[in-house]
């Protein structure tokens, strides 16, 4: 596995009021200063413009999450080296598409500000908005070291030795995460599938989506791909999980009562161990923790 963060430069879409503007506002309510927050927003966000930029960015953030494992360090994630070409062709890709987005909001910079004047009356300063846009949205990547520096080797084996064991601690806590994050994922979709199999409504079957079944297909190959097969409990759940929906498609499960009772009875089984092994997740960790 290897180190990979994903970082954005983002224009705040809203401001702080100035001390002198929350006195006016805490003696309008008879309020003191140091109990009132209060803030104002810049731009529209949901202007269609700027809901074109913001949606890059979750695009980014959910593919970077979708490749990639938990690590216990602030906006690193952990990614198989194998998925990093793919991953610089992907992001690359993501940023084109943002510069692109940011250029047309650009476009419709003046418009949004003039917007911003109408509403904010004399909480708008010119001074709180950029002359362009260009250059205050971006995305970027990188795949920093997260193992020892080899030169501590020479200077200072017994120090080298100690980040080692730092360094490996580390991972073990990030197998850890992941364990917590496969088992509270793949808990949440059985139990969503589950209830609206087995639920009903007005007396009759609980309508549900094709993404409802899908959404756990991803899971599947997902968890496949990234798995590092620390926990064999959690293998065999997803695997009696995976054989009670293959070859089941949404359809079927719609116009056929008997299956659709026979996939929520298994799907309920897996999902009572799932959810004990969520109860006993903080036992386990600290168990972990103390060899």
């Amino acid at each position: 596995m290897a180190a990979v963060r994903v970082m954005f430069t983002w224009l705040g879409s809203r401001k702080t009021l100035t001390q002198e503007q929350k006195s006016q506002a805490a003696d309008t309510f008879g309020a003191e200063r140091a109990y009132l927050s209060a803030g104002k927003k810049l731009l529209d966000t949901s202007h269609p413009a700027f809901k074109a930029v913001t949606a890059v960015r979750h695009r980014a953030l959910a593919y970077w999450r979708g490749v990639s494992l938990p690590y216990p360090e602030s906006g690193i994630r952990l990614i198989r080296q194998d998925d990093i070409g793919a991953f610089t062709v992907q992001l690359t890709s993501l940023k084109a598409e943002l510069d692109d987005a940011v250029i047309k909001l650009d476009e419709r910079y003046d418009e949004l500000r003039s917007a911003a004047r109408r509403r904010l009356g004399s909480l708008y300063n010119a001074g709180d908005y950029p002359a362009t846009l260009r250059g205050w949205f971006d995305v970027t990547f990188d795949f920093p070291s997260v193992e020892p520096p080899d030169y501590l080797r020479q200077l200072s084996p017994q120090l080298y030795q100690q980040e080692a064991a730092r360094v490996a601690a580390r991972f073990d806590e990030a197998v850890e995460l992941a364990e917590q994050a496969f088992t509270e994922e793949l808990a949440k979709l059985v139990s969503h599938l589950t209830e609206r199999l087995g639920g009903a409504e007005d007396g009759k079957p609980k309508v549900f989506r094709d993404s409802v079944v899908e959404n756990l297909r991803e899971f599947f190959e997902r968890f496949r791909h990234l798995n590092i097969r620390s926990n064999e409990q959690l293998d065999d759940l997803v695997g009696q999980a995976q054989r009670v929906v293959r070859g089941v498609e949404p359809q079927q499960l719609r116009d056929n009562q008997a299956l659709r009772q026979q996939v929520a009875s298994q799907l309920s089984g897996v999902q009572s161990v799932l959810d004990g092994l969520l109860v006993d997740r903080p036992r386990r960790n600290i168990l972990r923790r103390s060899k």
